[in-house]
């Protein structure tokens, strides 16, 4: 889309995943220079700006009201107000709703500047020593445990590390079901990254998870980091992309299980989003015709 004369400017900001000493100068600038600021929850990022002595009316836009917020937004956008947004911790986007506000910011014509800043899934690959060559970032995992196995098992044929985000109460369960399906392989546990108690635990799958039982409860934010297939373990045609029509047939046969399984809505997009590498909203519609379509029968 073209530039919309008189348009405003959204700034997309990258902030501290743990230690404040790292935003950027031209992260506070954004702030100072936008009219309001929208976070995903405006008792994280009132923190953020005390720190930087800046306020500014916060907008709230959690994954529960960014689509129907996004909108608002973007007719102040057009109307020519400066916006910033930020997620709780590091780069907006990267499984937080931004990306809905940045694709609808960007089909209006209204200029997009993104502020580069800390990231929790690229400062654990790094951190883990697990060869990044290539890497996978799947964020959540699904939360049962049938739908999560059958999802590792998918990735199994991806051709690089694999990057999980994970909550302390499921942590041992995602370790369980990356100990079976990828038993041969080295994880690493990342947590608190940043802070104080930053901590790396690496080993091989299955004694990652035993070392994690035996400490009990952890709490912190986590990422998990999976090595990448060993040269053999590889199938050849394993990340062969499908043809357009064997990929919509995928899809629609997906969509039909997750629902027959009971997996919800939203969940079912976001999973099948991701599997093929489709806008979320565009699979979502497809999951509302397919449970209209079995309502009619």
């Amino acid at each position: 889309m073209e530039r919309r004369e008189g348009a405003g400017r959204l700034y997309v900001v990258g902030t501290p995943i743990g230690n404040l000493g790292d935003i950027t100068p031209r992260a506070a600038q954004a702030f100072r220079a936008a009219d309001a600021v929208c976070c995903e929850d405006t008792r994280v990022t009132t923190k953020l700006l005390a720190h930087l002595e800046i306020s500014r009316p916060l907008v709230r836009c959690d994954e529960n009201v960014m689509a129907a917020r996004a909108p608002q937004l973007v007719d102040r956008l057009l109307a020519g107000e400066t916006l910033a947004f930020a997620s709780d911790a590091g780069m907006p986007g990267v499984s937080d709703p931004g990306q809905v506000l940045v694709d609808a910011a960007r089909s209006a014509g209204v200029d997009v500047e993104v502020v580069p800043g800390p990231s929790a899934c690229v400062t654990a690959l790094v951190a883990s020593g697990i060869p990044c060559e290539h890497f996978f970032f799947e964020g959540f995992l699904p939360r049962r445990p049938g739908e999560r196995e059958r999802r590792l098992r998918e990735l199994a044929g991806v051709p690089g590390a694999l990057l999980f985000y994970e909550s302390p109460h499921r942590v041992e369960a995602t370790l369980e079901a990356i100990a079976r399906v990828f038993p041969a392989r080295e994880a690493a546990l990342c947590r608190e990254l940043t802070k104080l108690h930053e901590e790396v635990l690496r080993d091989a799958a299955p004694a990652l998870l035993e070392r994690v039982r035996e400490r009990g409860e952890m709490r912190g934010e986590m990422v998990v980091v999976v090595a990448p297939p060993a040269p053999g373990e590889l199938p050849g045609a394993a990340f062969a992309a499908p043809s357009a029509e064997d990929a919509a047939a995928a899809l629609e046969r997906d969509i039909a299980c997750g629902l027959a399984e009971g997996e919800s809505a939203g969940a079912l997009a976001k999973r099948l989003a991701q599997k093929y590498s489709r806008r979320k909203r565009e699979v979502y519609a497809l999951v509302l015709e397919a449970q209209e379509q079995d309502g009619e029968a």
